[in-house]
């Protein structure tokens, strides 16, 4: 049973599938032919694929979707392969279940949480036990008052697991429902994950002994988290985070096959994955997450078994601490992806989850009411839980679903070659194909192919600067945090000076002519930190008294590359005799290429360099 879907019986490939494709094809050329400066017939049978991007995964997404993309219809929601759904009768005014961490370190503190959390919205709840939250004798104190039938509890306790459970068992006997199999409990055991992810948690031979307990429960009770957000925080790709998932429950399966029938054992796991601000990707990342385990179900004999629980995370590697109100948004998109995606359950984290707690002058409740109530807008205001599987039919949506979930079977049949996830965990090849990712993400961050906004893009340099504890790195990957510690430099240079680094921008030209690169490097400088001094447009015989005036050691031609030709080298000379000691142009090298090597500048800022290099150089050139 293939993972990719063939296509639709009599579905035509080529663009007369389309009548109206061949006109949007040539209008696509006529505009790419103007913009590139070429003929039309020099950009192939197909030039619209110069419009494609490319993921990370290696998945093409075309710019415009079309019954030429079409594939079969999947089944309703609750049916196998689960992509639209593994609940045929999900509620619809509930939707998801909204879920909230809670973390406080005492009973008291941590049942005022919840009930306040109940009471405005929550209908899920994760409570942290021991290094992660109440001690294991106050759990029942903290869950004190909880109508376990309706509102799902989840258990993150690392190596108290088993206490927990014990502990919550121990409540659940002397607790009164009609129906015991509609509490559902979510032990939250993860030991390989957590060895990926270099935490504590049980071992695997009392996982299995917890599963076994568990099956045995009149509750719904799921003893195994494969948690995938490990992966996606450490730099995965979403194929590899989906992948690296089913791996690892591959390996729970074959743990567990001793103790118990594989329909048993199957019921024991549920998946957690990161939701990330690209809301199309979650969308698919989830659809394509129950295909692929539904396969794995129905290739051992027990499709009906094969819609494990989807828990949905916002993403802490997305999260930024630099202009972190923008977080808000960022966790809007990734909830509404996660939410029409079908995930069971969503977790938003609060929006200041990147700083120390305080650290903006906003209570914890503020934050986490935030949290709460993006989901709630979601789902009250917006009605995103009145449809199941909204997305499904879309052309892009159902293409995208399709071939995440190949690359995804294909990462894990790599896992599996290299001897299932433990051997591949302890080769270091799963560290290390996640790393190669990583590493491409930050080459694109850094050359600000790919924008963090507040962050590489559009930073705010006047907001108020991090303390001390805030500017310490923490633990995981975060998406902007070279520019962040460059931000740091510059924090730490305006406590040490009364000012940030400076540069001067020497605008060339009419403010036609040069406002395009006065923006671009103004904005580029902040990102590192560096304060841009701008004087507006400058006369040939006004640059050098503007140097002297402006008092910076960096300085930044800025106009067009025609404007280079007739002024630039004059510039740069009336600077260095300012004794500005960094001349510096915006734009390629290649536009002074007939200037003699005196004349030129000392370096060129274009669109795609890498600017955590070039910025950390100039803040070492001012001693930040």
């Amino acid at each position: 049973m293939p993972i990719a879907a063939e296509p639709a019986a009599g579905a035509d490939p080529s663009s007369s599938a389309v009548p109206e494709y061949p006109a949007w094809r040539k209008g696509v050329a006529g505009v790419l032919a103007k913009t590139r400066k070429a003929d039309a017939a020099e950009l192939g049978a197909e030039p619209e694929k110069l419009l494609n991007q490319s993921t990370y995964d290696g998945l093409s997404i075309a710019p415009l979707y079309t019954r030429r993309d079409e594939l079969p219809e999947q089944p309703l929601p609750g049916a196998y392969p689960f992509v639209r759904g593994g609940d045929a009768t999900r509620d619809v005014h509930r939707g998801w279940f909204v879920s909230a961490r809670i973390a406080a370190g005492d009973a008291a503190t941590a049942n005022r949480e919840i009930t306040v959390g109940l009471e405005n919205g929550l209908s899920a709840v994760e409570l942290g036990i021991g290094a992660h939250g109440v001690p294991v004798g106050e759990i029942g104190a903290a869950l004190d008052g909880l109508l376990f039938e309706l509102a799902p509890l989840t258990l993150r306790a690392g190596t108290r697991t088993a206490a927990a459970a014990a502990a919550v068992y121990e409540m659940l006997d002397r607790y009164s429902a009609p129906d015991r199999a509609a509490i559902r409990v979510s032990l939250g055991a993860a030991p390989l994950t957590s060895a990926f992810a270099g935490a504590d948690d049980l071992g695997l031979a009392e996982t299995a002994a917890l599963a076994v307990a568990a099956g045995r429960r009149p509750e719904t009770v799921r003893a195994i988290t494969v948690d995938g957000t490990v992966h996606h925080d450490a730099g995965a790709s979403d194929a590899q985070e989906l992948g690296a998932a089913v791996a690892a429950g591959l390996e729970y399966l074959r743990v567990l096959s001793g103790e118990m029938p594989v329909p048993e054992a199957l019921r024991q796991l549920e998946f957690r994955f990161a939701a990330t601000d690209d809301q199309f990707a979650t969308l698919a990342k989830f659809r394509a997450g129950r295909r692929l385990w539904a396969r794995v179900a129905h290739a051992l004999g027990a499709p009906s078994e094969g819609a494990a629980p989807q828990h949905a995370v916002t993403s802490a590697a997305m999260m930024s601490r630099r202009d972190p109100w923008v977080n808000l948004l960022r966790t809007t998109l990734a909830a509404f992806g996660a939410g029409v995606g079908g995930a069971d359950t969503v977790t938003v984290l609060p929006f200041d989850s990147a700083l120390p707690a305080g650290e903006l002058g906003v209570s914890a409740s503020f934050s986490e009411r935030m949290a709460r109530n993006t989901q709630l807008l979601l789902l009250e205001e917006s009605h995103l839980g009145h449809v199941h599987d909204p997305g499904a039919g879309s052309w892009y949506v159902e293409r995208y679903t399709d071939d995440l979930a190949t690359a995804a079977w294909e990462f894990m049949q790599e896992i599996e070659a290299a001897g299932g996830y433990r051997s591949a965990l302890d080769s270091g090849l799963l560290a290390t194909r996640i790393g190669e990712t990583n590493t491409r993400r930050e080459g694109d961050i850094a050359h600000r192919r790919t924008a963090v906004t507040g962050v590489n893009e559009f930073p705010n340099l006047a907001e108020t600067p991090l303390s001390e504890a805030a500017r310490t790195a923490g633990p995981g990957q975060r998406y902007g945090a070279p520019f962040e510690a460059l931000r740091d430099r510059s924090d730490a240079y305006l406590a040490a000076h009364g000012t940030r680094p400076q540069a001067l921008l020497v605008p060339l030209g009419t403010v036609a002519e040069h406002n395009v690169r006065v923006t671009f490097i103004a904005n580029l400088l902040a990102s590192g930190g560096i304060e841009s001094i701008n004087p507006g447009p400058l006369a040939e015989g006004d640059i050098a008294a503007a140097a002297k005036e402006s008092g910076a050691s960096i300085a930044v031609l800025c106009g067009t590359d025609a404007r280079y030709g007739t002024d630039a080298a004059a510039a740069v000379e009336q600077l260095r005799g300012a004794g500005v000691g960094t001349v510096l142009l915006a734009g390629p090298e290649k536009v002074l290429a007939g200037i003699e090597e005196a004349r030129r500048p000392d370096g060129f800022l274009a669109a795609r360099i890498d600017a955590v290099a070039a910025l950390t150089a100039l803040l070492e050139k001012v001693g930040a």
